[in-house]
């Protein structure tokens, strides 16, 4: 136990915070100094300013570490200037530099620049610069998604849900498993014609769920773990 009470161990959770916050403030100011701007901290609501004869305040704000705090007053600096950067300390290890890219992306999609510091050392390296983005559209994927939007059969699944999803390919597998249990073993032809599914030979000859077995050449029935999927 700290002895303080909850209001003053947070107002000195606050003060130690606000002191490690300061401590990037000499870095990055020399950054954007000589990048040719004059620089003060703490004006109006902005961390750090940045002015510069012919160009657009930049602004940058400090924070001990990503959060959600960081990046909503980012953004609401871009109602003074698009050029407004987040400023944390540089990140440690695999683990952390994983975190950092990925926030990275969400910072270039909200239009902020990303700084990191090198507090000991005084170094500043920019990640990316505040830009509008424009994402990069995959048609690859996004056929993808069609395909097995049409391909579903119905709405099997809850939105949100954490754990094995019905695609289409496990309806159509549980299609040819339910037929051979009803029929015994088939050729993937005869399967495909029953039950409609199209890719029925390449399904049983794939066997990613371990439920097929080919019998006879061209011909497949059911291992046990196909026979009692078939009958869930």
């Amino acid at each position: 136990m700290t002895g303080l009470s909850p209001a003053l161990y947070a107002a000195n959770v606050r003060r130690m915070t606000k002191a490690a916050e300061t401590a990037l403030y000499a870095p990055v100011k020399a950054w954007l100094e000589a990048r040719g701007y004059e620089v003060k901290a703490e004006i109006g609501a902005a961390d750090v300013m940045g002015l510069r004869e012919g160009r657009a305040p930049v602004v940058v704000e400090l924070k001990t570490g990503f959060s959600l705090t960081l990046l909503q007053q980012a953004v609401a600096r871009q109602a003074l200037t698009d050029e407004v950067y987040v400023a944390v300390p540089r990140w440690s290890g695999k683990a952390g530099w994983r975190a950092f890219k990925g926030n990275i992306g969400l910072c270039r999609r909200l239009g902020l620049g990303v700084l990191s510091v090198r507090v000991e050392e005084g170094e500043v390296q920019c990640h990316c610069d505040p830009a509008p983005f424009r994402p990069r559209k995959s048609k690859v994927k996004r056929a993808r998604l069609e395909a097995e939007f049409a391909a579903r059969r119905g709405d099997p699944n809850l939105g949100g849900t954490r754990g094995p999803i019905e695609t289409a390919y496990k309806q159509d597998s549980l299609a040819c498993a339910r037929h051979l249990a009803l029929s015994g073993p088939c050729k993937g032809a005869e399967v495909a014609r029953a039950t409609g599914v199209g890719r029925a030979t390449r399904i049983m000859a794939d066997n990613h769920a371990g439920w097929f077995q080919r019998v006879a050449r061209g011909i497949y029935g059911l291992t046990e773990l196909g026979e009692s999927a078939a009958r869930d």
